[in-house]
């Protein structure tokens, strides 16, 4: 599995936070087992290799970091969003674009310009053209605002 394939199971993990209210230590054990990705496979290619330790690290690490900052990063996805109420934007784009934010905020290690392009290339899975220009947009601008100052 590549770091690509991890972001994306994180963006996943991330978008179900939206629909549960289990605790999210047990949702990450539950869901980053072979079992489970055995159990996936078939309904997506995404899952066709269980995550090695590093791998499984790295996707609770995002998954949690977004879980623990959900407040600020939305806040950022808002300011951004000019036209557009909070409410209105799918929940994908919005897994999406936590996971992109929280790793340029707290991921030093990846490049911004990695974390956008992979929000971008991932959003052409799930959602519309007008979505992905819609999400390239709110992250060139938080970085252009936030972190390049």
């Amino acid at each position: 599995m590549v770091r690509n394939t991890a972001r994306e199971i994180a963006i996943h993990l991330s978008y179900e936070l939206s629909f549960t209210d289990r605790p999210i230590d047990e949702l990450l054990n539950d869901r980053l087992t072979a079992e489970t990705f055995a159990s996936l496979a078939g309904e997506d290619e995404l899952y066709a290799q269980a995550p090695n330790a590093k791998q499984a690290e790295y996707i609770r690490r995002l998954v949690k970091g977004v879980e623990e900052h959900a407040a600020e990063l939305d806040g950022y996805i808002a300011k951004y969003a000019k036209g557009w109420n909070f409410a209105r934007i799918p929940l994908v784009a919005s897994a999406i674009m936590r996971v992109a934010m929280y790793e340029i905020l707290y991921m030093p290690d990846i490049p911004n310009g990695v974390s956008i392009n992979e929000a971008v290339e991932i959003s052409k899975k799930y959602e519309t053209p007008e979505t992905v220009k819609f999400i390239n947009g709110i992250l060139g601008s938080f970085v252009r605002q936030e972190i390049e100052q």
